[in-house]
C-alpha cells in the first residue's frame, strides 16, 4: 500500500463521470439522437467556436466561466450553420444523465476503500447547473471527504493546478493519493505530477489495479 518513494497510499481520488457511472458515450449518444445530429458535428461544432472566439465553450463551461444556457445557444447557433438546419441544443444536461446510470461495482470499491480506513476524494470536470443531477445519482457525502468541481474552482483536468489544489484541500503529497480516471490524458497529468494512477477502461480491470495497488484483497 505503497505510492512513489515509499509514501504510503492514504487516499483515493476518483473522477466522477464514466467511471462512478456508465460509459460517458451512451449520453453523447443521447444527445446526437435527441438533437437529430450525426456524432461527428459536435466536434466540429466546438472547434469552429473556439477558433472564432479564442476559447474552448465547453472548456469555458466546466471551468463555470459561461452558463450551460449561453453555451447551449453558441452550439445551436454553429449547428444550424453547420448543418443548414435549425438545431435545438437544449435541456443538455438532462439528456445528458437522463443516459447514464451509476456504475455499482465502482461505487462499492469506493465503499471497500473507506471500509479499510482509506481516505476518499471526487475530483470531476462538471458544470455548474448538473451538480444536482450527478449528487442525485449517489450518496456523494458519504462517500467522499471532499469534492473539487471544476466548474466552481475555474479550472479543470488535466490541468496540474486542479490536481494541485486538491492536494492542499486534502493536505497530502501527491504519492500518498491513487487517482482514477476514465481519461488517459487526466491519468498522464496526474502521474507526472507524482501520484500513483489507474486509467480506468472497465470496471473489473479497475477494481483489480485499484486492489493491487492498495494491497487489498479482492
Amino acid at each position: 500500500m505503497t505510492g512513489g518513494d515509499d509514501i504510503r497510499i492514504e487516499m483515493l481520488i476518483s473522477d466522477f463521470g464514466g467511471v462512478l457511472t456508465t460509459p460517458l458515450f451512451q449520453s453523447f449518444a443521447a444527445i446526437h439522437d435527441a438533437a437529430g445530429i450525426p456524432p461527428e458535428s459536435l466536434g466540429i461544432a466546438l472547434a469552429r467556436i473556439t477558433e472564432k472566439t479564442g476559447a474552448n465553450p465547453l472548456f469555458e463551461l466546466e471551468c463555470g466561466r459561461i452558463p450551460e444556457a449561453e453555451f447551449t445557444r453558441a452550439m445551436s447557433e454553429q449547428l444550424a450553420e453547420d448543418l443548414e438546419r435549425p438545431v435545438d441544443f437544449g435541456e443538455l444536461g438532462l439528456r445528458f444523465f437522463e443516459a447514464l446510470d451509476p456504475n455499482i461495482g465502482m461505487i462499492d470499491l469506493i465503499r471497500e476503500v473507506r471500509r479499510e480506513g482509506l481516505r476518499t476524494a471526487l475530483l470531476t470536470n462538471n458544470v455548474k447547473e448538473w451538480e444536482p443531477l450527478w449528487r442525485s445519482m449517489l450518496p456523494v457525502d458519504e462517500l467522499f471527504e471532499t469534492v473539487v468541481d471544476s466548474a466552481f474552482v475555474g479550472v479543470r483536468k488535466p490541468d496540474p493546478r486542479i490536481y494541485e489544489l486538491t492536494l492542499e484541500r486534502v493536505e497530502l503529497p501527491p504519492g500518498a493519493c491513487l487517482f482514477v480516471d476514465d481519461l488517459e490524458i487526466n491519468c498522464e497529468a496526474a502521474s507526472d505530477l507524482g501520484f500513483e494512477v489507474v486509467h480506468f477502461r472497465e470496471t473489473a480491470q479497475a477494481r483489480a489495479e485499484v486492489h493491487a495497488k492498495l494491497g487489498l484483497t479482492a
